[in-house]
């Protein structure tokens, strides 16, 4: 017959002791891009600072009477905040996705990787068949610290260079809120 045996607060406060003393002295892993560890760490906009570029952006594009649709994402070119004009096509809401999406991805903006692309000897021929990738400005990075924080699309405005007005505002409007 096998003896069953009860843990006693007093051992289970020891083996809790026990565990935090080998915790301590484990190394503490550095974040550091340059060093080899397992994780590293990212700076990314709020929902809450990717509405207000976005509310800026859509509002600078009302002043010029634009309607647009403006996409903010996070650095991987996901979407966190998406606003429409009532009055914005139905084809502006993926555009701006699209173009949010490729500035993340190229961390440039839309219109300076459409100038890069569309050079007769691109390398980088092939990304305008890739699926989602839009080649119009209106894209741009959003920069903070020296890190991409996220990408602002906008679509809608008469024109890429246009977009880009909009997108600029949007970028302008949370600037100090993003020091860091």
């Amino acid at each position: 017959m096998k003896a069953k045996h009860k843990k006693s607060p007093v051992s289970f406060a020891v083996g809790l002791l026990a565990t935090a003393l080998i915790a301590a002295t484990i190394p503490q892993v550095s974040f550091a891009e340059d060093d080899q560890s397992a994780t590293w760490s990212q700076k990314i906009i709020t929902p809450e600072f990717a509405l207000k570029a976005a509310e800026a952006a859509k509002a600078e594009c009302t002043k010029h009477g634009w309607p647009v649709t403006v996409a903010v994402t996070d650095p991987s070119g996901l979407p966190l905040v998406v606003l429409r004009d009532r009055l914005a096509g139905w084809h502006t809401y993926e555009v701006a996705i699209g173009k949010a999406r490729t500035a993340a991805s190229w961390r440039s903006s839309t219109s300076s990787v459409a100038a890069n692309v569309t050079k007769p000897d691109a390398a980088e021929k092939a990304i305008l068949n890739q699926p989602g990738v839009v080649m119009i400005g209106g894209g741009i990075p959003i920069e903070a610290g020296g890190s991409m924080v996220g990408a602002i699309g906008v679509s809608g405005a008469p024109g890429g260079a246009n977009d880009d007005i909009c997108g600029k505002a949007g970028i302008a409007a949370i600037e100090s809120d993003l020091s860091f």
